[in-house]
């Protein structure tokens, strides 16, 4: 069984003061994740700003934080479009570069069939010897990926599990009932991790992981572990952080977050724009009450 462990941080990408990408902070904070409780590291997801990425920027950076994190810590490409050969060809170039596995995105904007879906990542996981996840997030692509069609994908060898990020509970659910126990599902909304434990969930992809890495793993292995008040505890207490990372359009949030705490890694590529004044405050209040930032930061 694939070993990607329970918290998994969608890495943002650093960038300079001319919005190029600053691979020697993308290395810095890929170690500063791992020693925060990161068990493995998603490179070049939504998170990382993926759509204005290049596709030589990408595998710069899987090279990058692969060698800078090396055997501490899983790396997991972000290699799905809303192209299969496109997918397909970075796929390929991830698995040069020396990454440990895949996160493959449901194809954004032209809304393809539940056959045509199934048909997309087939043909990218038969093309590598990678283990794949899938990510599921209709509000963002347009179309949700239905549990009979994670059924069918689970079937193949190197598809190990889902990002659940469709916000139904429900349907989380039926996932859990209709795959192997060795499937693997996370949990794509930091607010529903918990509830995602309940139902047959291994852990989370995280953006708050950025900023309580160790909290998130303590949250996820005491539920685990059988202290379901404690876990209750900890998602209560992180429930602000989870809904202020989310103020906004994501990452915006999370930037700023990091630069609150002391460790900035620049702008945001357009059309993304910084977060407001009254955004700021949202999240500088929520890591105030974590301890996270000086109580005047």
């Amino acid at each position: 069984m694939v070993e990607f462990g329970h918290v998994i941080t969608a890495m943002v990408t650093p960038f300079d003061e001319g919005l190029n990408v600053d691979y020697t902070r993308a290395a810095d904070l890929a170690r500063r994740l791992v020693e925060e409780g990161s068990d493995s590291l998603v490179v070049a997801g939504t998170t990382g700003e993926s759509p204005t990425l290049s596709d030589e920027e990408k595998v710069r950076l899987f090279r990058t934080v692969k060698e800078a994190v090396g055997e501490k810590a899983k790396v997991i490409a972000g290699t799905g479009t809303y192209d299969t050969r496109h997918s397909i060809h970075l796929s390929k170039e991830a698995e040069k570069a020396g990454v440990d596995g895949l996160l493959l995105v449901v194809p954004y904007y032209n809304k393809p069939s539940q056959e045509g879906l199934y048909k997309h990542f087939r043909a990218i996981a038969e093309e590598t010897r990678l283990p794949a996840i899938l990510y599921n997030i209709p509000g963002r692509t347009g179309v949700n990926m239905l549990p009979e069609t994670v059924a069918r994908l689970a079937e193949v060898s190197n598809i190990v599990g889902i990002k659940e990020a469709s916000g139904n509970l429900d349907q989380v659910s039926e996932i859990r009932r209709r795959t192997p126990k060795e499937f693997l599902i996370y949990s794509g909304d930091d607010s529903l991790t918990l509830p995602i434990l309940a139902v047959g969930g291994i852990g989370v992809i995280s953006v708050a992981s950025h900023l309580a890495g160790r909290q998130i793993q303590e949250m996820i292995r005491s539920f685990l572990g059988g202290d379901i008040q404690r876990a209750l505890d900890l998602h209560l207490r992180l429930l602000p952080l989870f809904k202020a990372m989310f103020v906004t359009t994501n990452p915006a949030p999370v930037k700023a977050a990091l630069a609150l705490a002391g460790f900035p890694v620049g702008g945001l590529r357009p059309p993304l724009v910084e977060v407001t004044e009254k955004e700021r405050e949202v999240i500088a209040a929520a890591l105030r009450e974590l301890a996270l930032v000086e109580v005047g930061g």
